[in-house]
């Protein structure tokens, strides 16, 4: 068998020549209708709901932000509660801690049981420390009335006016708050 008998041809279909240049064109489109009364109600629904869902989104962040404020307020409230707990204790035992003080600058040398006195002094003071409380330096400062009590004033060659001469009763602060104001001899 030839090739030529295998193939079998279809016959070609007979368009008139005008169809294959021309543009296909559809059913001609309808006028769109006018929106619906139900369809116009479900829109005024939809924007209803998302103004509400905004004005409910805007409620709950202000309600988030009021609790984080809050939040924030009561913690700081607690640390100052509790600092201020911690200076009432300290201004309790800044009298032990000065009586200590003079004990040992009085102190004999030849005595055992004045190095446990000193002992207990650096163990109260370092207590004290832990908990934040400190010493206000005043050797050789300025006098500042935030910080120091003037007690006497007493001219001096070797100091300039309103610097302080001596310490008579140390100051100690707790954080940024004066515990107790240094007791502060000043020279004229």
């Amino acid at each position: 068998m030839s090739s030529k008998k295998m193939r079998q041809t279809e016959p070609e279909a007979e368009f008139p020549p005008e169809a294959a240049t021309a543009p296909v064109v559809g059913p001609e489109p309808e006028a769109v209708p006018e929106a619906s009364p139900a369809l116009a109600e479900l829109e005024k629904q939809q924007a209803e709901a998302q103004s509400q869902a905004a004005e409910y989104k805007d409620g709950w962040q202000r309600a988030v932000a009021e609790f984080q404020n809050y939040r924030k307020r009561v913690e700081a409230e607690k640390a100052e509660s509790y600092q201020s707990a911690i200076g009432d204790i300290a201004k309790r035992y800044l009298p032990v801690l000065d009586d200590m003080e003079r004990a040992l600058a009085a102190r004999p040398a030849d005595l055992a049981w004045a190095e446990g006195i000193e002992l207990i002094y650096r163990k109260l003071q370092s207590i004290l420390e832990a908990e934040g409380l400190k010493r206000i330096e005043t050797e050789g400062q300025m006098f500042d009335p935030n910080f120091h009590e003037a007690i006497l004033q007493e001219s001096s060659e070797d100091h300039a006016s309103g610097q302080i001469i001596a310490v008579v009763r140390n100051g100690y602060m707790l954080g940024d708050k004066v515990v107790r104001p240094a007791q502060v001899r000043v020279a004229q």
